[in-house]
């Protein structure tokens, strides 16, 4: 039975920035209908684990995850095309960067 009729706005955390959420929540709103509350939660919540932190599940998750998140996550990655891109660099080389330029 599934509870197409909870406020996922209740699953905003005060430390999730508005990105991570805005994503979280249009993909629990996708599919509210297709699963209980709290499968949707915790679905939606692996979702932005493989998303943002690049976390790996077991296969059978990650096929679920990828074939419910294909259009959330291609619009979204649209969106972010454009957008400045961190890239990260080891302590241990900004260090020796920074020291070579003397």
């Amino acid at each position: 039975m599934t509870s197409a009729n909870f406020d996922v706005n209740k699953y905003k955390t005060f430390y999730e920035c508005d990105e991570h959420w805005e994503l979280r929540k249009l993909f629990m709103e996708r599919h509210k209908d297709r699963f209980t509350e709290d499968e949707l939660v915790c679905l939606a919540q692996v979702f932005t684990n493989v998303e943002f932190l690049g976390c790996r599940y077991p296969a059978e998750t990650m096929t679920l995850i990828a074939e419910l998140s294909k259009d959330v996550a291609a619009e979204f990655r649209q969106s972010r095309q454009n957008k400045l891109k961190r890239t990260f660099v080891a302590a241990s080389d900004a260090a020796a960067a920074r020291y070579s330029k003397k």
